[in-house]
């Protein structure tokens, strides 16, 4: 599958992985406000044989797949972290 992989300007190694390009519109807003200036990278095809230096491919590909994006955090929060405060945050009493 093509992936589409933007440098977020906020933090050293934070990037965006995009399943179509520049298709902004899959980013849950509470998340895009937090990129700061986001820019092009890089195009690349990714398989389960790609390997990425600081993510789980497997992991990149469900997420470009269910969700229409990745993000790859400098911290130690995770993406999944971050997807259920959110949900929470939109849901509170689930």
């Amino acid at each position: 599958m093509q992936c589409f992989i933007y440098r977020c300007n906020l933090k050293p190694d934070m990037y965006i992985y995009l399943a179509e390009k520049n298709a902004f519109d899959t980013i849950p807003r509470e998340i895009y406000n937090t990129l700061g200036i986001i820019e092009f990278a890089m195009e690349i095809e990714i398989s389960a044989k790609t390997r990425l230096s600081k993510e789980n491919t497997d992991k990149v590909i469900s997420n470009l797949k269910e969700h229409g994006f990745h993000l790859q955090l400098p911290s130690s929060e995770s993406v999944e972290a971050i997807m259920t405060r959110i949900a929470k945050q939109k849901n509170p009493h689930k």
